[in-house]
């Protein structure tokens, strides 16, 4: 039996702290029959004085996720991109029902499309090291080359010009307004308002990088420098391995109706450096 194991604070509350061990009355004739001996509490209280040592805060610490294909692969049926994410310690890619967005009634979405990264990767990874193996490495990135969009018709710089000249009809049109009568504080927030959506496509146009196609030498030396892909693919971490994919230009597009995953390859020099690739990029090992 153990008495005055707490005392009030001395102070002015009335809340209760425990005594120091020391101070406790401990009585050796038991007046009950211990639920536990003396040996198993105290191991008991020691086990729980050593529960959490060490640690200094109870916020939970960040693992660091790995996706091979981020940013790369967009949903088939509402063509945005599919987000990361993890299930029982395997990497997947899911698509939400996309009602923040205001689709739900344009396109048939179930409410989330899943798709599990070791569904894909085995297959498009056997595809390209089929694609660049050495004995058609030329073929394929001359046909690439070939296949390349003429960077004057680049959708994001026509776009941004097509606003420009909008833009500036507007201004014109809101001017002679203006000068007819037009309530001056109504047209001055016109003009202020299109003028803020000029400056944005007139920055967009000075941001906008066209691809940029690849020339005849380049072909040769990208050949040197894909020669080792399988390598790369065989033995990179996913973080490797999603930079390879990028530099390749890969565009993934899954289709959950046909269970399908069509895949695109758009080589940039932009990526290799405006058409110098210089050797060891590709391979982390050569790093």
């Amino acid at each position: 039996m153990v008495t005055s194991r707490v005392c009030p604070v001395v102070a002015s509350t009335t809340k209760l702290v425990w005594n120091n061990k020391d101070a406790w009355i401990s009585s050796t004739d038991p007046v009950h029959e211990p639920l536990v001996d003396a040996d198993t509490f105290a191991r008991a209280q020691t086990l729980l004085a050593a529960h959490g040592k060490g640690r200094n805060t109870r916020n939970r610490h960040r693992v660091k996720r790995t996706y091979a294909l981020r940013g790369l692969l967009l949903c088939g049926l509402c063509q945005r991109r599919m987000q990361g994410q993890y299930t029982r310690e395997q990497p997947y890619y899911r698509c939400r029902f996309p009602t923040e967005y205001g689709l739900a009634n344009k396109v048939i979405h179930p409410r989330n499309v899943y798709l599990a990264e070791r569904d894909i990767l085995p297959t498009l990874d056997n595809w390209l090291v089929t694609l660049f193996a050495p004995h058609r490495l030329r073929d394929t990135l001359t046909a690439l080359a070939e296949s390349q969009p003429d960077p004057a018709t680049d959708p994001d710089r026509l776009a941004a010009e097509h606003t420009i000249r909008e833009c500036d009809a507007k201004l014109t049109h809101y001017r002679t307004a203006l000068e007819a009568g037009t309530d001056p504080t109504l047209v001055t927030q016109w003009i202020t308002e299109i003028q803020a959506r000029r400056a944005h496509a007139v920055a967009t146009t000075k941001t906008t990088h066209p691809p940029q196609r690849l020339a005849a030498n380049d072909v040769d030396t990208l050949i040197q420098q894909l020669r080792d892909l399988r390598t790369v693919i065989d033995q990179a971490n996913p973080d490797d391995k999603a930079d390879v994919y990028r530099k390749l230009g890969l565009a993934l597009t899954y289709r959950p109706g046909k269970h399908e995953v069509r895949a695109e390859i758009t080589l940039d020099a932009h990526m290799w450096g405006y058409g110098l690739c210089p050797r060891g990029d590709l391979n982390p090992h050569a790093r």
